[in-house]
C-alpha cells in the first residue's frame, strides 16, 4: 500500500527539466512578470489621474460637500482599512509557506486573505448603503463613488484571483513548475492596498 505522505510529498517535488527547458521556463516567467508590472503601472496612472482630479476639484470647489452633509464617518472605514492593510502581511506569509512547499499553510493564510478582502468589500457596501447622497448629487459625491467604486472593483478582482489560485493549489504538481500566478496575485493585492492608503488619506483624512 502506498504511503499517503509519499504521495503528498511527491506532489510538491519540482518537475525535472533539461537545462535548456528549465532556463526557458524561467525566461518566460520573467517576461510574464515584466508584462504584469507594466499593467500595474498603467493602472497606477489611471488612479493618479483620478487623484489629481479629486484634489483639483476640491481645492476649487465653493460647496464641496452635498447640502446638509457634514462629512464622512471615519471610524468604520478606518477599521476596514486596518483589515485590508493587514491582509498584505497575511498574503506575504501565504507566499512564504508556498515557497517552503507547505500547501496547507499556504491555503490557510491565502484563504484568510480572501476573507479579509471580502470583509473590506462588505464594509464598503454597508457604508455606501448608509450615505445620504447619490452619485449625481454634486462633484464630491460623484468623485467619492467613482474612486471607492473603482478601487472596490480591484479588490473584488483580487479576491476572485485569490480564489482561482486557491483552487489550483489542490491540483497535483500545479506549482511544481513555478508560482507566477500566486506571485502576480500577491503583487496585485499589495498594489490595491497601497492605492487604498492614498484614497483613505484623500477622502477621509483630508477635511
Amino acid at each position: 500500500m502506498t504511503d499517503p505522505m509519499t504521495i503528498h510529498n511527491s506532489a510538491l517535488e519540482p518537475k525535472t527539466h533539461g537545462a535548456h527547458g528549465h532556463h526557458g521556463d524561467e525566461h518566460e516567467e520573467d517576461h510574464r512578470m515584466f508584462g504584469f508590472i507594466v499593467f500595474l503601472l498603467s493602472e497606477s496612472i489611471i488612479f493618479l489621474s483620478f487623484f489629481v482630479g479629486y484634489i483639483v476639484y476640491k481645492l476649487n470647489a465653493i460647496d464641496w460637500l452635498p447640502a446638509g452633509f457634514e462629512g464622512l464617518e471615519v471610524r468604520e472605514p478606518f477599521i476596514n482599512s486596518i483589515v485590508l492593510i493587514s491582509s498584505s502581511f497575511v498574503i506575504y506569509f501565504a507566499e512564504r509557506f508556498l515557497r517552503k512547499e507547505n500547501l496547507w499553510g499556504f491555503r490557510f493564510f491565502w484563504l484568510l486573505t480572501m476573507l479579509m478582502g471580502s470583509y473590506f468589500l462588505y464594509g464598503q457596501a454597508v457604508e455606501w448603503n448608509g450615505l445620504p447622497f447619490g452619485f449625481t448629487d454634486n462633484v464630491f459625491s460623484g468623485t467619492f463613488y467613482l474612486l471607492t467604486g473603482f478601487h472596490g472593483l480591484h479588490v473584488f478582482t483580487g479576491v476572485l484571483l485569490q480564489g482561482i489560485m486557491l483552487g489550483r493549489s489542490f491540483i497535483p504538481n500545479n506549482y511544481a513548475g513555478g508560482e507566477f500566478g500566486v506571485e502576480a496575485t500577491s503583487l496585485f493585492w499589495h498594489f490595491v492596498d497601497v492605492i487604498w492608503i492614498v484614497l483613505f488619506v484623500l477622502i477621509y483624512v483630508w477635511r
